[in-house]
Order: C-alpha cells, then sequence, then structure tokens
C-alpha cells in the first residue's frame, strides 16, 4: 500500500524564528505520524533554519518553488541542487498561484517538474480547475490538460513517480471545500488518465482542508493525503489532519 503524504504549504509567512519554532512543535508530535509521511515547505529563506529544527524526527522538508534552469545568469532564481544542499526532498511545482499570480504556462510546469527529477528532487505537481471551469463543465479538460503537459516532456513512467496535488482553485484559502464525492470525482479521473502505472502514484487534495472537514475526505479510496495550507501553520491543527490521515 502507499504510504500517505500530508504537506503543509506554509506560503509566505512567518519570520526565521517562527519558522523553526513551529517545525520544532510539529517534530515533537512524530511519534503520532506513524504510518504517514509529513513534509513541511516553508519559505525559502527559511529552508535551513527548518530542516536544522526537525533532525532527529521523520518530518521531511520541500521547498515552495525552484527554477527549470540547473544554473546560471538567473538573478533571484534558485536551482534544485541548491534545494537538496539545504536538505530539501521535494518541490511543489504548478501551485494555482504560481499559474495565477506568476503567470506559469503548462509547458513550464512541466520543465520544472522534470528539471526536478534532474536535480533528485520529488516534485509535487498541482493541478485544479478555476471556479469558472467548474461551472462550464471544464474540471477534467483542465487536469487532464495540465497534466498531459508533463506527460508529454517527461513521460507517463517519469510523472507517475512524482506526486499529484489536485487543488481546485475556487477552494485555496476561501473556507471553500470540494465536497468529499467531488474531490473523489476527480482523483478518479486521474487515475485513469495515469492508468497501471499510476497504481501507486500518490494523488493529495488540497484547498481549505482542516481537521474538520479532513476524516471524511481521507476516506475516499483515490485520495492519498492532503496539501494544507492556513491549517499548517499551527503544529497541533496541522497534526490532528495528520493523525486522521493515520486513522483513514
Amino acid at each position: 500500500m502507499t504510504k500517505p503524504l500530508i504537506a503543509g504549504n506554509w506560503k509566505m509567512h512567518g519570520s526565521a524564528n517562527s519558522a523553526a519554532d513551529l517545525a520544532k512543535q510539529l517534530a515533537l508530535h512524530d511519534s503520532t505520524f506513524n504510518g504517514v509521511e509529513v513534509v513541511v515547505f516553508p519559505p525559502a529563506v527559511h529552508l535551513e533554519r527548518v530542516v536544522a529544527a526537525v533532525v532527529g524526527s521523520s518530518v521531511g522538508v520541500g521547498a515552495q518553488n525552484m527554477s527549470q534552469w540547473s544554473s546560471g545568469a538567473y538573478t533571484g532564481e534558485i536551482s534544485g541542487d541548491m534545494l537538496n544542499d539545504m536538505g530539501c526532498h521535494y518541490v511543489l511545482v504548478g501551485h494555482s498561484e504560481r499559474r495565477a499570480l506568476f503567470a506559469e504556462s503548462n509547458q513550464l510546469v512541466a520543465e520544472k517538474f522534470k528539471a526536478a527529477q534532474q536535480q533528485r528532487l520529488t516534485p509535487i505537481l498541482c493541478v485544479g480547475e478555476s471556479l469558472q471551469e467548474r461551472q462550464q463543465g471544464q474540471t477534467v479538460q483542465v487536469v487532464t490538460e495540465q497534466i498531459a503537459a508533463v506527460t508529454d516532456l517527461v513521460g507517463i513512467e517519469s510523472l507517475c513517480k512524482g506526486v499529484i496535488a489536485y487543488e481546485p482553485v475556487w477552494a485555496i484559502g476561501t473556507g471553500e471545500v470540494a465536497s468529499p464525492e467531488q474531490a473523489q470525482a476527480v482523483h478518479a479521473e486521474i487515475r485513469s488518465q495515469l492508468g497501471s502505472q499510476g497504481a501507486n502514484t500518490r494523488i493529495i487534495y488540497g484547498g481549505s482542508v482542516k481537521s474538520s472537514n479532513a476524516g471524511a475526505i481521507f476516506a475516499q479510496p483515490d485520495i492519498d493525503g492532503g496539501l494544507v495550507g492556513g491549517a499548517s501553520l499551527e503544529a497541533t491543527e496541522f497534526s490532528k489532519i495528520a493523525q486522521l490521515m493515520v486513522q483513514g
């Protein structure tokens, strides 16, 4: 059975001290994470402090973004090798905020996915539709195209070695959440798109996940964990969410 994954995206929040404190608090809950992989994604400038804070625990650390280039004259960019040096094992690619606010195309996201794997990181590919796209019945089309861009570049085998996070854009940071049935329907479509090679690929759900709704979401057969935003900024709440995945 695939080990579930609970990922905490801290986005652009916190100071170096508060990030380290949050990581230390989370590491104290380590004994309750048996059976589930827990990874946090702090801002890049806090990665080193967070990595140091979780040493000795099972809590992993990832980056929220990376460059598609491995090195060169790209001011302000961070390569996968640099993230590796800091102790990262995962990286988010294609988060809806990167797509919407920074104009990251499906092709660019695919290039970042490829670069992550080449530079010894496991990419978490974020996919999802806007409210307008859902209302127009385009959910499956949008998600399929986002995944296909990666498959076309790296192949289905490499895609399936990563993680896919389905995050309906309309449910991120809004307090809205897809019903367990809505989430499961899209996860099942993704699973079908991956075919037999994706039998062990983890497909996780994101979008206003909290302890009050996580249990019902995680009970769905094709949901292998969660990508948690605001609720991951509080150690006890985030730990409860991880424990619900274990129980599920």
